[in-house]
């Protein structure tokens, strides 16, 4: 029963993959949820590079998988032909049975409810299956003993060799146009780039640079290049056709919501930039960030802000520019906001 905790992209995937190893040896089976079908998606598709070389049985179960594909899989993870299933919600339902599972990881593990996790457990009447929690978001050592007091923690502290650390700037609205420069340039490289907004549409009270607005401004300021749009009122296919498209290069800046906040993986994409990044939190803008920085080469995540902005966030949008450390940003993070009712919703304050 082990907390698995590391930076983004610091190979969590590839030590949950060894550890699959390890069970499928001892003739267990090993499963693979997260909470997203992007997400189940991406890790289906980089396990089973690996498992095709080493004749591994690899599949994937999520929401949108075929009836036909479905009894298949139902079938052979029962006979225990299948050794590793990939998946989100869709792997607790009652009627995913298996032969023997020995190990169960979970991904991004806050989106999981503990009665979910339980549902998984159950999934071997003989044995418990050992348990893996893995999550992007550092939380400092004090809290982890808290809030995870049950489980072994392991942290992985530091990057994979060869990758450049990303660099981090501020800049203000009026420096716009200048933003937009940079990016034309590392576009004309061919890079790829994402631009965060905070909100979908405008509401009264705030004063925001909504999605719908940002993605027309884009689009004049960038008029020969594609664009993608994403965010969390379309449809799961729409999402889906629109990640692809930006995954293969087919458009070149992917207008976003929070929505892409965890866990996409494209290596070609080498800038962030975070509009009203003042309404951010320091964890989010990590994991924000940690979305650029995946290939080999250099990649920048730019904050744009009002000029008015309070302290707090000033410390925050310091930090982020002087430090690519999860740990340490999630130790100002923990400072600057407080604990929160950590189980329950309340998010902040002491």
């Amino acid at each position: 029963n082990r907390l698995l905790h590391g930076d983004v992209g610091s190979g969590k995937t590839i030590v949950a993959f060894i550890t699959m190893l390890f069970a499928i040896d001892n003739g267990a089976q090993a499963c693979l949820m997260a909470p997203t079908e992007i997400l189940a998606d991406q890790h289906y598709q980089g396990l089973k590079s690996f498992a095709d070389l080493m004749g591994i049985n690899i599949g994937k179960l999520t929401g949108s998988t075929k009836k036909k594909e479905r009894t298949l899989i139902h079938e052979q993870l029962l006979s225990g032909e299948m050794q590793i299933i990939v998946g989100t919600h869709a792997l607790i339902e009652d009627i995913v049975q298996f032969k023997n599972l020995g190990l169960c990881i979970i991904d991004e593990q806050h989106r999981f409810g503990v009665a979910q996790r339980s549902k998984l457990w159950a999934k071997n009447e003989r044995i418990n299956p050992h348990i893996l929690v893995m999550t992007a978001t550092p939380i400092p050592r004090t809290l982890a003993m808290t809030l995870y007091g049950d489980l072994d923690i392991s942290a992985i502290t530091e990057l994979p060799a060869g990758r450049k650390p990303i660099k981090t700037v501020h800049r203000y609205d009026a420096h716009r146009s200048s933003v937009f420069g940079f990016l034309k340039e590392e576009i004309k490289k061919g890079r790829q780039v994402y631009m965060v907004y905070p909100l979908i549409e405008e509401s009264e009270n705030m004063d925001l640079k909504d999605l719908m607005d940002g993605y027309e401004s884009v689009s004049r300021s960038f008029p020969e290049i594609p664009l993608s749009i994403l965010h969390g009122k379309m449809k799961a296919k729409d999402k889906d056709f629109e990640m692809a498209r930006f995954v293969k290069g087919e458009t070149k800046i992917m207008v976003a919501t929070t929505v892409i906040e965890v866990g996409v993986n494209v290596p070609n994409a080498s800038v962030m930039v975070v509009e009203n990044a003042e309404r951010f939190g320091l964890s989010q803008l990590h994991q924000l960030r940690g979305r650029v920085g995946r290939g080999a080469e250099q990649s920048y995540c730019v904050l744009i802000t009002d000029y008015k902005i309070s302290k707090d966030t000033k410390l925050r949008l310091e930090t982020m520019c002087r430090t690519n450390d999860g740990f340490e940003i999630a130790e100002v993070d923990l400072q600057l906001r407080g604990p929160g009712d950590i189980t329950g919703t309340q998010q902040s304050g002491l």
